[in-house]
């Protein structure tokens, strides 16, 4: 994973760039790139191993992590996204 989008990646909004600087700066534990094959991908680490997010936007990525991350008071979650 690398932690800037790749040029190939189309956008939803204009605002999602700046979600994903919020979101890397409230949970800097979690990793948020190329996830290959055209998606994005998070890694999120747990104590006993690591839950990995992947979807084919960013907006629906970062949804997602909102979820998880809500349930669990910023807490990464246990469990598959």
């Amino acid at each position: 994973m690398t932690g800037t989008p790749r040029p190939e990646f189309v956008l939803d909004g204009p605002d999602e760039l700046g979600r994903l600087r919020q979101f890397r700066a409230g949970h800097p534990d979690v990793l948020v790139g190329d996830g290959g094959f055209g998606t994005w991908q998070a890694l999120i680490p747990e104590p006993d191993g690591e839950t990995v997010i992947t979807r084919y936007t960013l907006r629906e990525l970062l949804d997602k992590l909102g979820e998880v991350t809500e349930k669990y008071d910023g807490r990464p979650a246990s469990g598959p996204g």
